[in-house]
């Protein structure tokens, strides 16, 4: 049976529809239905029963979907074995990456990658860790760093890098005497939250949530999509905001921002790797992670850093 085919299959089975497998895929809806039809004929047999409103699998869809997975799975694999003896290191590599990691962390990354392995083609999407998840599911991406874990059955996440969040202001927005933020003064204070799906937003809630303050107790005047935005608030004097430490350094050596702790509450967390559990990682994202878990080798090797157990 036809690799592209069965791939096709796959892909209207999971989404029931056809209009969705051909954005998935990158290709027309009548290529996508001249695939299932060829796929048909060559069994006999008919698989998707079409409706005006859905899609469903027959008995002999349900039957073949199980096969069909292990048919492309086996082909993942054995062309991954087989691009293992090239001489040199090859192909496109597509990264979805959440803002604080693909804005503060990953370029530094990326030039030490690209150095040794100049042929890999990267391209990045930096966006918020919902919609990479979404973005891998959809098989858009390759693998994803993301900021916070999501509970999915179909997702392995595994720590790589370790991060803190400091409140930020502007170096005069609080007297002198303040040096520990109060969870009184928290709450009164404007406060500059990143939008609804951000990682570093949840982690923040976790965190606050564990220590008796909810999203109610909160003064938030703004919500924005951008660090670098809410960055830029904050040295207006529009509020304080919560961010990573990794986000602050240049703003902290040029006396900006300045960055204080909250009492009794502490924002230590872990950046993630992010990839499906069902997915035979290419030579290039196998690439890739390799050289992320080296970097977290490294790290934990010059810092003593316990990361959590993996579920990988």
């Amino acid at each position: 049976m036809n690799y592209e085919r069965l791939k096709t299959f796959i892909a209207v089975a999971e989404r029931k529809s056809f209009s969705e497998a051909a954005k998935i895929l990158f290709v027309t809806q009548p290529t996508i239905t001249a695939q299932v039809k060829a796929l048909e004929e060559e069994l006999d047999t008919k698989l998707f029963e079409r409706t005006t409103k859905k899609v469903e699998m027959t008995q002999s869809a349900s039957i073949l979907l199980k096969y069909a997975k292990e048919i492309v799975h086996l082909n993942d694999v054995a062309k991954k074995e087989v691009l293992k003896i090239e001489e040199f290191m090859y192909g496109d590599l597509s990264i979805g990456c959440s803002l604080t990691i693909g804005e503060y962390i990953l370029p530094e990354f990326l030039k030490r990658l690209k150095e040794m392995y100049p042929l890999i083609n990267m391209s990045v999407d930096i966006t918020n860790s919902n919609n990479i998840v979404e973005h891998m599911k959809d098989q858009l991406i390759d693998v994803g760093l993301v900021e916070t874990p999501i509970e999915d059955p179909k997702m392995i996440f595994e720590p790589f890098w370790e991060d803190e969040l400091l409140l930020i202001a502007a170096p005069d927005y609080f007297s002198q005497d303040e040096i520990r933020i109060s969870h009184d003064l928290l709450k009164s204070t404007p406060l500059i939250m990143r939008e609804k799906g951000s990682g570093t937003r949840s982690v923040l809630m976790n965190h606050l949530k564990d220590a008796g303050i909810s999203i109610n107790d909160l003064n938030i005047v703004m919500e924005l999509g951008s660090t670098e935005a809410i960055k830029s608030a904050v040295e207006a004097g529009l509020g304080v905001s919560i961010i990573s430490n990794h986000a602050i350094k240049k703003e902290q050596k040029l006396q900006l921002l300045k960055a204080y702790t909250i009492k009794n509450v502490t924002f230590n967390r872990y950046f993630y790797i992010a990839v499906r559990k069902d997915q035979v990682l290419k030579s290039t994202a196998d690439v890739f992670v390799e050289e992320l878990k080296k970097l977290k080798r490294e790290k934990m090797k010059n810092t003593l850093i316990h990361l959590p157990a993996s579920n990988c």
